[in-house]
């Protein structure tokens, strides 16, 4: 057989290749013999390489054969897993190839063994059934893949949809239950039901944090210092590593318990199934398995599955998978009819669907039946589980940072290559002990590389943390910090995050005749009272009562409370007593419904038996459906023959089901005028049905035939109101250059006007709804392009756009906006369509689509990747656990909620706004900053004792102890960690840090300050060589009195045996020189304005500055010999330390003016920054533009940056639009799909 790879989870995000290993003798012992003699480095090297450990140890054979796999993801992260294959006996290779009387027949005589052993172990029990079959699997990320012998590949089982069932088997096949052996023959395959969050102990997390190659190279520094005995810099080291660890465990521990407590929270409990037998048993949750039959109490329960109703209706809360608290109420599964051939689907049928995690709050039942549900998934197949398993095993996050931080660091080990040899070289030539050439070659590298690099950039991180926490922001993952600074795009959710949660009810414009009346602001006085409008107002919704308390949509809540009316369900003693099932009843107040009364006259042709009492029963209800768009119920009005039928939904939809002549001429107009405004506006219809409809014809009637022929009784103005501070945020975004986007799951209409009224789109500008519908028969998928505003005047306006260039940091989005005024608006339903019809057209889209409505959960994610897909760093803000896959995927996910969503969030806001935004990204771009200047500070301070050390290798000597310590702790360190204490600037700016440390301006800074340094130093070291005093140090030189200006000074008494060599004119010249140097570089790099507050300000940093500059010169003019003893310091004449000042000065010098004028003026200016100003004045032509343009041009020649192309790939479609006048496609156009996914725009 072939021994090819197979890619499993094809064309799902999941998707990885697959190749099969066993293992191979010869190559386990050579791996084996090559650990040991490398100490046990090979080993980590394979630990670090699993595809390394793999085929280093393993021999390619087919999957059907495979011991170990070795898995690959497909995405641009082509990150490598190992899987281990296991096997077990089953009397059926699927779990629903065995039916009820097979099971009982095979496993009447005793159990299938269930052991799972690896391949090759003979753990598996003999089973007494005849020819069991061997099943084949392997888990990865909580999943199980088994081997099917017919597909020659690995499939996941998930439930019940595997069989692709239609709705009305689910009744006829599913709905009797499972027997006691077909459970456990199913069990085989799925397993217990249950999602299971293991928390690792803490000698694992500790391994695992120990074995990252930074800390790894640490010990290899502490040991090999230990070896020189110096001791006090490798226990700082230790000192710090441990702190550092330990911080890492404890915020990992406490993330995977906090998830474990999320997750464990009510997810094992008792609950009744039904078997084959009729009997109804009780049982544990973690037995059930696809095809059971639980019974839903009548209290309710937390759901431990995902279920279909098929008995009963059900009021659940599903607010851990919307976000949203309001109870939802669930029907039961259609039987018959077009509805019930349909394949059963989770997401099609969710209206009839009990998701796993969310809270049946009570159940409505017919007289002597049981509300029953189907199993259809457990375990991490739930929603809730998949939900957990992205948590759990979130894609790496691509950031460019830190992949640059490992080139840099690579490049800094090439140059402690290039010193390793050269210390081999130069000791074998002058003949220096081999102990002493491994030391100090080793030593080198130790140098080259800073140990102490980890704990100096996580100081920036934990100081930005701690400011974060003052502003009522906690984190659980501080890397994230670092990419809240390159945010140039985020998404919001609406509801509760950009608004209020609820809506308040803002008037009421009835239809009399063929016009509206006049807006009406009391819907419940009694005028109204026995009209239509207020019935419907009263009579369609989803409300209930929980323990007595109203409780239902927010809209549902504030429509009804409107009209003053009571709403009464029977007891369940009351339910029981009557067949068929009690009403629901609505009515009015007493004392309202006695007034009304009075004051209407017998001669109205009404009997006094039809105005009391006044009572609405509801018969059926048609629940709200995001499809359709529209409710609808059936009622009754006490003691009238007929039933009536109210709708309500969205206005364009419901005047389509209504009477032409019902529709006022006006509605178009008058719907307008409400949603310019940022109304929701809610149409109603009512419509008398037939008397000789019974209520049993009544249940079984489809909603299709109830809503149609209506009667149009008006509109319901609500008003959404933003909340004070969302305007705000969103505009400091909008002017710091960060686009912002919607994604909700509301309704369309209502996510458009909330956007225009925050901000997120200008009044000015239109919205173009691209509406796709699926293929239908031989009709393709189209999209039908649909203009909010007459495009007339402006038809050709959005090609009309300037040439504009584009860098990386400027506010390109914000010159893209100021030059196109259209926003594409996209509703979840027409997202899934173009993900699947019209791939080309979704980065067009996405580049301009602000509103994104009607979002599942999954879709939200989708939405993050795309967005990341074109090269944004995306932001997500959102309230509920509905958003926690985007929480997560998003570069910076942002929960305003402390409950679901905060375990999944790497931030959480205690202030319920956006306004912990705008806060977040300065801090991010602070604490960015922060790592630049760091890591360029600790990589110069790398190079300068490189060049240091190096130069005084040529004379055979180094650094002293001391010295080293002196450098590595009072200087370094305490800078490292002062330095990153400046707050963040004010204000955001509108120009965004580098991301990159492979960039222009950082490379120009640290090469020049590198060259610098490099000059500098070899300046020194040559001088001190040609003064007319040097000479070989010895114990007896008294240089100081060679000067005649010197001072008189002690000669310096020293051990006549240094070995080292370390007193020396070169040694003492050098330590000054570049104790200076860290000095220098440390105050240049520490950057302030414009997206950190100024050094100044940060009186830590300028406290250890002056102190270390006052010491050091101190100790530089007027020599302590206590300090000089200390620091093995030779004392020189008082010339030498003069010309040693002027040399520091003139360095200095030098420095900040590479740094500051030619870099932060100069260059940044007129190259890296350059179309800024070209955009911005393009038609400039002052004598200073000029030259700044010959300049300009000079310059971007010189560093080869001349015509330069955008990186982003967003950036390069923006420019690629600018020149397609087809695009965006006129109004009123259609878009449709081919096979080969070219699309063709017909104007209708």
């Amino acid at each position: 057989m072939e021994t090819r790879e197979l890619k499993i989870n094809q064309g799902l995000e999941d998707e990885m290749e697959v190749w099969g290993y066993r293992p191979c003798l010869w190559k386990t012992a050579l791996v084996g013999f090559g650990s040991v003699c490398s100490g046990g480095l090979l080993l980590l090297l394979l630990y670090w390489l699993p595809e390394w450990g793999v085929k280093g140890t393993c021999s390619r054979t087919t999957l059907r054969d495979a011991h170990t796999l070795l898995l690959r993801s497909t995405d641009e992260f082509r990150q490598w897993f190992r899987a281990k294959l296991y096997v077990k006996l089953a009397p059926g290779k699927r779990p629903f190839d065995v039916s009820d009387k097979q099971e009982a027949a095979r496993l009447q005589n005793g159990d299938v063994a269930r052991n799972s052993a690896a391949v090759g172990e003979d753990c598996i029990e003999k089973s007494t059934h005849p020819l069991p079959v061997q099943i084949r699997y392997f888990t990865h990320h909580s999943t199980k893949y088994y081997w099917s012998d017919a597909i020659q590949t690995f499939e996941v089982y998930k439930g019940l949809e595997d069989v692709k069932v239609c709705c009305a088997s689910i009744h006829s096949d599913h709905s009797t239950g499972l027997s006691k052996e077909l459970q456990e023959y199913r069990r085989l395959f799925f397993e217990e039901n249950e999602i299971t969050v293991r928390v690792p102990s803490m000698f694992k997390l500790l391994i695992k944090e120990v074995l990252n190659p930074f800390y790894v190279f640490q010990l290899f520094s502490v040991i090999l210092w230990s070896v020189e005995d110096y001791y006090y810099y490798a226990t700082a080291i230790v000192f710090m590593s441990v702190i550092s660890i330990a911080t890492s465990l404890y915020t990992i521990k406490k993330q995977y318990v906090m998830l474990h407590n999320m997750v464990a929270a009510h997810s094992i409990v008792h609950l009744s199934v039904c078997r084959r037998n009729k009997e109804v048993e009780q049982a544990m949750s973690t037995e059930l398995v696809p095809g059971d039959v639980i019974v839903i109490p009548a209290n309710g329960m937390i759901m431990s599955c995902d279920a279909v109703l098929v008995h009963g209706t059900c009021i659940v809360n599903e607010s851990m998978l919307t976000g949203e608290s309001v109870p939802v109420t669930k029907t039961s599964l259609p039987s018959s009819g077009e509805e019930g051939a349909r394949t059963y689907s989770t997401e099609e049928h969710k209206r009839h669907t009990l998701f796993c995690g969310t809270h049946v709050i009570q159940t409505r039942f017919y007289t002597g039946q049981l509300v029953k549900a189907v199993v259809v998934r457990t375990g991490f197949s739930t929603e809730k589980g998949q939900l957990v398993r992205s948590i759990l095993h979130p894609k790496p996050m691509d950031f460019k940072l830190y992949r640059d931080a490992y080139l840099f660091l690579l490049c800094l080990v090439m140059v402690a290559g290039v010193g390793f040899i050269y210390t081999i070289v130069l000791s074998i030539i002058n003949k220096v002990p081999a102990k002493t050439i491994i030391v100090e070659s080793l030593d080198i590298i130790t140098i080259t590389v800073p140990p102490a690099l980890p704990a100096a950039m996580t100081a920036g991180i934990v100081y930005a943390q701690r400011r974060l926490k003052r502003l009522g922001i906690f984190c659980i993952s501080p890397q994230r910090i670092n990419m809240c600074g390159q945010l140039n795009l985020v998404c919001f959710d609406k509801t509760g995050t950009l608004t209020e949660d609820g809506l308040d009810l803002w008037c009421i414009q009835r239809v009399e005749g063929d016009s509206f009346n006049l807006p009406e602001a009391d819907a419940a006085k009694q005028s109204l009272l026995y009209t239509p409008f207020v019935i419907c107002m009263a009579s369609c919704h989803s409300l209930t009562k929980i323990e007595g308390t109203l409780s239902g949509d927010p809209l549902d809540l504030k429509m009804f409370s409107a009209t003053g009316w009571i709403l009464e369900e029977p007891t369940e003693e009351e339910t029981v007593l009557h067949n068929p099932i009690m009403p629901t009843v609505v009515r009015p107040p007493k004392h309202v419904l006695c007034e009304a009364s009075e004051n209407i006259s017998i001669t109205q042709n009404m009997e006094l038996s039809v105005l009391l009492p006044f009572e609405i029963g509801i018969l059926r209800q048609f629940p709200f459906s995001s499809e359709l768009q529209r409710m609808s119920v059936v009622v009754r009005r006490l003691g009238e023959k007929h039933m009536d039928a109210y709708l309500k939904g969205a206005p364009e939809l419901v005047a389509k089901l209504c009477k032409k002549d019902t529709v006022p001429e006006s509605f178009t107009e008058m719907l307008e005028t409400y949603t310019r405004q940022g109304f929701r506006v809610i149409a109603l219809a009512h419509r008398q049905l037939e008397s000789k409809l019974s209520w049993h014809k009544v249940q079984n009637l489809n909603r299709d035939l109830i809503e149609t022929n209506m009667e149009f009784l008006g509109l319901i103005i609500m008003q959404n109101k933003l909340k004070a501070e969302t305007k705000g945020a969103l505009r400091d975004l909008r002017q710091a250059g960060i686009r912002t986007v919607m994604v909700t799951g509301d309704n369309m209409l209502t996510a458009i006007s909330v956007a225009t009224d925050c901000g997120m789109i200008p009044s000015h500008e239109r919205v173009v709804i691209a509406d796709a519908a699926p293929p239908k028969g031989i009709q393709p998928a189209s999209i039908t392009w649909q203009y909010t505003e007459n495009p007339a005047h402006q038809a050709h306006k959005y090609n009309q756009i300037p040439e504009t260039r584009l860098e990386e940091g400027v506010c390109t989005h914000q010159l893209f906006q100021e030059d196109q005024s259209y926003h594409f608006a996209i509703s979840g339903k027409a997202f899934t369509v173009i993900n699947e019809h019209f791939p080309e057209l979704v980065p067009k889209l996405v580049l301009r689509a602000t509103v994104f409505a009607r979002m599942a959960p999954d879709q939200k994610t989708q939405l993050i990747e795309l967005l990341q897909g074109v090269d944004y760093t995306v932001g997500m803000c959102g309230d509920g656990a509905n958003d926690c896959g985007a929480l997560k995927r998003a570069h910076s996910g942002i929960s305003l909620s402390e409950l679901e969503a905060s375990v999944a969030s790497p931030f959480t806001s205690t202030t319920s706004n956006i306004s912990c935004v705008p806060n977040l990204i300065r801090e991010g771009r602070a604490a960015l900053i922060t790592s630049f200047c760091v890591f360029k500070f600790m990589a110069l301070y790398s190079i300068i004792q490189y060049l240091s050390v190096t130069l005084l290798y040529s004379i055979l000597s180094n650094l002293g102890d001391f010295q080293f310590l002196f450098i590595d702790i009072a200087i370094i360190l305490l800078i490292a960690f002062t330095m990153s204490l400046n707050p963040a600037w004010k204000e955001l700016v509108c120009r965004r840090p580098p991301s990159s440390l492979i960039s222009g301006p950082l490379l120009f800074s640290v090469l020049t300050q590198i060259l610098t340094c490099v000059s500098f130093q070899i300046l020194a070291f040559l001088l001190v060589r040609q003064q007319s005093w040097y000479q070989t140090w010895t114990p007896l030189s008294d240089a100081c009195n060679v000067s005649s200006g010197g001072l008189s000074l002690s000669r310096n008494v020293t051990s006549p045996n240094d070995h080292k060599n370390i007193k020396n004119y070169e040694n003492t010249t050098l330590f000054y020189v570049s104790c200076f140097q860290y000095l220098a570089v440390a105050i240049i790099f520490s950057k302030g304005k414009p997206f950190r507050q100024p050094s100044y300000k940060n009186w830590q940093f300028m406290l250890s500055c002056t102190g270390l500059y006052t010491f050091i010169f101190l100790i530089m003019l007027y020599p302590v010999p206590a300090i000089d003893s200390f620091l093995e310091i030779v004392c020189v004449p008082h010339d030498w330390r003069v010309t040693l000042v002027v040399i520091v000065l003139v360095n200095a010098a030098v420095s900040f003016t590479l740094e500051t004028l030619i870099l932060d003026i100069i260059l940044w200016r007129l190259v890296f920054s350059r179309g800024k100003e070209a955009v911005l004045s393009p038609s400039a032509t002052t004598s200073q533009s000029s030259i700044d343009r010959w300049g300009s041009a000079f310059l971007s020649w010189l560093f080869c940056r001349k015509n330069k192309a955008a990186k982003a790939q967003y950036m390069r479609l923006a420019l690629e639009l600018q020149q397609d006048t087809s695009w965006p496609p006129s109004p009123s156009s259609v878009t449709y799909a081919s096979p080969s996914h070219a699309d063709c725009s017909l104007h209708i």
